[in-house]
Order: C-alpha cells, then structure tokens, then sequence
C-alpha cells in the first residue's frame, strides 16, 4: 500500500459523515469517540507520510509501537459499544493501516513445533551491555556474560557514558581475555566480537559503527560473516525546551541515515552469508525499519512473541523492540529468544542458534581485512595484530 493509498484509507471515511442525524451526523457536533478516532487518523496520515522522511519525525515516532494497533482497536471496541458506526469506521481503518508500525509479529504463533538445531549450529548472542558495566558490579557482570556460555558474543557498548553526548574509551582487555580463554576478542568502535570459532578476518566497513567478522563455521570451515552493529539513538537526554536537543536530533538523523547507507552496502558487498545483529535503535514504528528489512530476513517469528520488545525506558516499561538479528541467504536461524538481563542492562539479551544452509560463494578476490582509524575518540582499538597503524 502506498503513503497516499494509506492516508485515503484513513481519512476516507471522514467524507461520508454528512449522512445520519444526531450528535454525530457531522464531523463538526461528531461526538467523542468520533473525534478521537478522527485525530487519531490525522496523526497516523502523517506519521505515514513523514516517518522517514522528515528529521523531526523521529521524535513522535519513538512512541511504543503497540500503541499503533492497541489504541485503534480500543476506540473501535468502544465506538462499537456507544453504537457510533461512523467512529468504528474510521478507528477500523486506523487500525489496519497501522498495523505495520505496532512491531507485532502474528507469524510467532503459527511457527508449528520447534525442532532442535543440527550437528553445526553454533549459538550467537548480541548485547548492549548498557555502558559496559559502568554503573553495575563487574563481578555479576562477567559472570553473566560467563553464564551466557555463546560460541559468539556481539556485545555493543564498550565505553563509559560521560552523560554529554560523549563517551571515554575504557582498557578491561586483560579481564575480558581472563574470562573467556577459549575465545578470540575482536575489539574495534565500541562494539566487541567474541568467538570460540577461528576468526578468518576482520573486514573494513562503510559503517563507521559496525564491526565485520568472518567466521570459520565448525566441520567443513565456510565463513559466516558477522555484522555487530550499533545505530546511533536518536536523541540526546537534554531538556526539549532547548535548542540543543533539536540539533542533535538533526544530527543524530543524519549519521543514522549515514550508518544505513554503509551498512546496506556492506551486506550488499559480502560475498559471505551473513548475521546482522545488535542494537539498531529502531522500532517497527520508525521509518528507518524500511532500511532494516533490505538489510535480510528477520529471526523474530522464532522467539514465539506477538509483541517481542527488547528494551526498557525503566523497569518495568519494556514496550520497545530496537534489537534485531538478520540473515543472508544461506545462514539459517533455528532458535531465537531474549534473555532477562538481570537488571546489568536495559536491553535483553537476544540469543539464536545459526547454521549454514548450503555452500559458500567464493570469496572475492582482494579482500580488504583491516580496520582504518576513524580519528575520533569513539573508536576503539583492536588487538594485537588486528591494530592498525596510527590507532
């Protein structure tokens, strides 16, 4: 359906009010249930021609996705009970036009028995650690982490919050090497990949906040290339009564449609089947989740959720997905949940177990592995050989 379709469909109805008597026979003495079905309709028309497409439609479009359909059924359930048909209409209407934006996933509950991951699949999880333990007990942190017992960890957010819109580079390499012994870290952007699996590459990216590592896959060895990635937020935690907070939305806009950009490519470049998980700070609410669905296909349906959320504004709000795992063809996703971070974070852990479904593409000829230094104090050092020069 396009914009215009939607909006026609939205506001269609608003055109036949001139027929009927009583309080709602027109738009204008229409009683309440009209009318807030009506403003609901108007704010959804817009929502579906500005999401995307428009900087400060970022901020309205941080609503709970489930409030897209939640609110329209409950006007349609109540303009059906006050016997307002003309209200039932239009909240009907909002109700399937939204349905797209409330991030809920009916396929969940058709996805039949569950079986077993074969012989070679591996377990992956992607986290935002939240800052890296910096307001937690690093003990039950890395214990966590330790209990989590993946082949592959893609963990976001190795830094400090110093709570201006920046972020101080923190060195906890000799514990994380501790920790895990059996697993190859690759360091680099903020973002960490752990891998009990022999690393076959790291591989530069367009992305300025994504870290690609190649991966031998057990038995045969093909490559499943992993995209740990981290969208920039939206906004910064500032007053929204001063300038600063609708500049750094601008910004903040355009090194998210700048990270999109890159990011597309790079899947688009990988000659490899791929996973593309973490943090994306997007909702299915957010237009930005067009440019994730190009990206591959979506693991959600195996969690078994109608409405899956992986993040919190404070305990006891988890409304929000912005965590996601993707594939390629050719890497298959058999399980997939989200994990209670035990209050060390307020994102879930999303864990998932990956085999390749059939034989590689060769790689290309004149693969670039190496990391350039982005100049800026968000990037992060990789280790040992990985480093390099200049960083």
């Amino acid at each position: 359906m396009t914009t215009a379709g939607a909006l026609g469909d939205v506001l269609a109805p608003a055109g036949v009010l001139a027929a009927g008597d009583g309080a709602n026979a027109a738009w204008p003495g229409g009683g309440w249930a009209l009318w807030a079905a009506g403003a609901w309709a108007v704010f959804l028309a817009a929502h579906l021609v500005l999401n995307g497409r428009w900087w400060f439609w970022l901020l309205p479009s941080l609503l709970p996705p489930p409030v897209f359909a939640a609110l329209p059924a409950l006007l349609l359930v109540l303009s059906c009970a006050t016997g307002d048909l003309t209200a039932a209409v239009v909240a009907g209407a909002a109700l399937l036009t939204g349905a797209r934006q409330s991030g809920l996933v009916p396929g969940a509950l058709v996805r039949g028995k569950r079986r077993p991951p074969p012989d070679g699949a591996v377990r992956i999880v992607s986290w935002n650690t939240q800052h890296w333990c910096q307001s937690t007990d690093p003990e039950p942190f890395y214990a966590f982490l330790r209990g989590l017992d993946a082949d592959v960890y893609l963990l976001q957010e190795y830094h400090h919050d110093e709570f201006d819109g920046t972020y101080r580079l923190i060195d906890d390499e000799r514990r994380l090497r501790a920790t895990f012994p059996g697993h190859r870290a690759v360091i680099a952007r903020g973002l960490i990949t752990l891998s009990r699996l022999p690393v076959a590459a790291t591989v530069e990216t367009a992305a300025r906040r994504t870290l690609r590592v190649d991966l031998e896959m057990p038995g045969d060895g093909r490559i499943l290339a992993t995209f740990n990635v981290h969208i920039p937020v939206q906004l910064r935690l500032v007053s929204p009564l001063r300038a600063d907070f609708y500049r750094a939305v601008r910004t903040r806009a355009a090194d998210r449609a700048r990270e999109y950009r890159g990011l597309l490519g790079d899947v688009a470049g990988c000659p490899h089947p791929a996973l593309i998980a973490g943090d994306f700070n997007t909702t299915a609410a957010i237009g930005d989740a067009r440019r994730i669905a190009r990206l591959g296909a979506d693991a959600v349906a195996l969690s078994g959720r109608l409405c899956p959320t992986s993040w919190q504004a404070r305990p006891g709000l988890r409304w929000w997905r912005l965590d996601w795992v993707l594939t390629t063809p050719g890497a298959r996703v058999h399980s997939y949940r989200f994990r209670d971070p035990r209050g060390l974070s307020d994102h879930s852990v999303q864990e998932v177990s990956v085999s390749l479904a059939e034989p590689d593409r060769p790689a290309t000829a004149g693969l670039r592995i190496r990391h350039h230094d982005e100049g800026t104090r968000h990037a992060l050092p990789l280790p040992g050989k990985d480093r390099p020069e200049g960083q």
